[in-house]
């Protein structure tokens, strides 16, 4: 079997696409109103996605293993608000999947362990790493990781 933790192409923007898509539906039975994929979600995070591959200031990897991609991570980078005393960027995680909840604790961890990494190499201070509070199995890997919770957010529709 093998595997490598590599920077994503374009040509691999419609595997990512398929797994976001698959988390979408999965988040959309946590939280039906926060996180409703909108009908068009596909078409507007494939540009979204394109794009960011291409960008040298985003870090993307993938996990590829026997030649299939099995896992992504996106980051970016972002000045800390002013208000708090964070010595340096914050590294923003938005999204993360792997294909199964079962791949979290190998996979996942992998490509967390891979982009903070790459974070401390870009003068990040902390990550910051977005997850659905149903979402236990990623929660319970970065928990494992070191990972404390920072925030929760609460809606409800107007």
């Amino acid at each position: 079997m093998s595997e490598a933790i590599r920077k994503a192409s374009a040509d691999d923007v419609s595997r990512m696409l398929d797994l976001a898509e698959q988390r979408r539906q999965e988040y959309a039975h946590y939280q039906p109103v926060f996180w409703k994929p909108a009908t068009d979600a596909r078409e507007k995070q494939s540009a979204w996605f394109a794009q960011l591959v291409q960008r040298e200031n985003i870090v993307t990897l993938v996990y590829e293993r026997d030649g299939e991609v099995i896992g992504f991570v996106i980051a970016n980078f972002v000045p800390s608000p002013p208000v708090y005393d964070v010595p340096g960027l914050t590294c923003s995680v938005d999204d993360f999947c792997v294909a199964t909840h079962e791949d979290w604790l190998h996979y996942g961890r992998k490509l967390l362990e891979a982009v903070m990494g790459e974070a401390k190499q870009r003068g990040a201070a902390q990550i910051v790493v977005v997850c659905a509070h149903l979402d236990h199995a990623k929660r319970s890997m970065l928990s494992d990781a070191g990972l404390t919770i920072a925030s929760e957010w609460y809606t409800t529709p107007l």
